[in-house]
């Protein structure tokens, strides 16, 4: 056989029963139960047994073939090469909002790749728009029960959908979704919101569609389209103004009420952006249904100041010392300083100089921190009063690793400002604990969303 063939192990994890069977790095994985595997799902989908037969080829060119008895939803403590199991599968629109096309040159190549990828949807939470997705990826989500699949709608109009992802194919693709509610698969969606393009009566369309594959799709946020200051030869798209965001406001919460008494869920979530540039106080907590879309900015500030707040609470004040700086998007900026003006007043003596910074980089219009980069902090504190210590959010940096958008490392950065930086995980209670100067007791792995792909 072909040595080559199989998926390669780059890790067996200490105590496993991938040690106790003498499997090593180096060492490929081929089939099971005489499958041969050709991605995550299939591996996922046939290790769960109380008995499976592994074959796989050594580092030497062995064959061995492994009989192995456990527990139903035991792992095997493998750790492959390539988290997907094979290659990432690429975009083939051309959406007229995509912030990928608004990057500047001169940038790292992963950050210009273009994922649609219904796996990563499953692993990850990522968005896809099912346009590449052929009939028998639909029926494997529904064979192995995989969920939830999140799905990038932006309009329910099969024409407007087309055009908005310049595909001819999107419109058609629509249909997908019906295929997944009759086989009860749960799925969330998602509306990038435009003006003049699918927003007013095409959105007012777009929920009383989606509405109609409630139970099974859980929720969907409508978020406005992110324009950077690249944007030469590309569609022409306007921001937003504060009666738009109104208006739009307005329609969302009309449906979460109809909605809520039909089914009782909210369904519908317009973002926290949406709410800020209205200028309306957020939501309260129990209308976000859980949260569940958080990672589009919906309830992100509201959890944040919820999380806090009850940190706080359990703390009693004191007179300790300690001067901190703290940079964050324009977005967040407000609700970040009201949180840290609450905690003055119970430690009147821990200092902290809460600074917005402006996106030079990418242009005034993005107010996210995760889009920050590194020389615009740079720019922006060098003359800045920064007390001991820096705090920046976790989703600042590239996942896993302490480098910000532009390649500028917080080592750098931290030599330039000549300050120490404290990475903050996304967390009220974090942000409290780090405010004060000592580390969050609960404290874990983050797991923030990655800006880009791990290639």
């Amino acid at each position: 056989m072909n040595k080559q063939k199989g998926h390669l192990i780059c890790a067996v994890e200490p105590g496993s029963i991938a040690e106790e069977m003498e499997l090593k790095p180096g060492d490929r994985v081929v089939a099971i139960n005489e499958k041969e595997i050709e991605d995550v799902f299939d591996y996922e989908y046939l290790i769960k047994d109380e008995y499976i037969e592994l074959f796989v080829i050594t580092a030497e060119g062995e064959e061995w073939e492994l009989d192995i008895e456990k527990d139903y939803d035991q792992d095997l403590g493998i750790v492959f090469e390539n988290g997907l199991m094979s290659d990432y599968r690429s975009c083939s629109n051309k959406c007229i909002f995509c912030f990928i096309d608004q990057m500047p040159p001169g940038m790292r190549e992963t950050l210009y790749f273009k994922d649609d990828d219904s796996r990563l949807s499953f692993l990850q939470g990522n968005y896809i728009t099912l346009t590449n997705m052929k009939e028998k990826d639909i029926q494997r989500i529904i064979d192995y029960k995989l969920s939830p699949i999140n799905i990038s709608v932006q309009t329910t109009n099969p024409e407007l959908r087309c055009k908005m992802l310049h595909n001819r194919f999107a419109g058609e693709s629509l249909k997908k979704i019906q295929t997944l509610y009759e086989a009860g698969v749960e799925m969330n969606g998602q509306i990038v919101l435009c003006k003049n393009v699918n927003d007013k009566e095409e959105l007012e369309r777009s929920i009383r569609d989606l509405s109609q594959y409630i139970p099974y799709m859980e929720s969907v946020s409508v978020v406005p389209v992110g324009l950077s200051k690249f944007r030469e030869g590309l569609y022409p798209l306007e921001p937003f103004t504060k009666e738009d965001a109104e208006q739009t406001i307005d329609i969302i919460e009309r449906w979460q009420r109809k909605i809520y008494q039909e089914h009782g869920i909210h369904f519908i979530h317009a973002s926290d952006e949406f709410y800020i540039l209205a200028q309306r106080p957020l939501p309260e907590e129990e209308r976000y249904d859980g949260y569940i879309q958080l990672e589009n900015g919906v309830g992100m500030l509201r959890l944040l100041m919820e999380e806090a707040k009850e940190a706080m609470e359990a703390l009693n004040g004191d007179d300790r010392a300690f001067e901190f700086s703290l940079a964050t998007g324009k977005l967040a900026f407000p609700y970040i300083k009201a949180i840290y003006q609450k905690l003055n007043e119970k430690f009147p003596n821990v200092i902290g100089h809460i600074y917005s910074i402006t996106n030079e980089f990418f242009g005034e219009m993005i107010t996210v921190s995760g889009l920050i980069t590194g020389q615009d902090l740079k720019n922006q504190l060098i003359r800045q009063q920064l007390g001991e210590q820096l705090l920046l959010p976790s989703n600042m940096f590239r996942s896993g690793e302490n480098v910000f958008l532009d390649d500028v490392t917080k080592q750098e950065l931290e030599k330039t400002l000549q300050v120490s930086i404290n990475i903050v995980k996304s967390s009220g209670q974090a942000l409290i604990y780090a405010m004060l100067g000592q580390s969050d007791p609960e404290e874990g792995e983050e797991n923030h969303a990655p800006y880009e792909l791990e290639k």
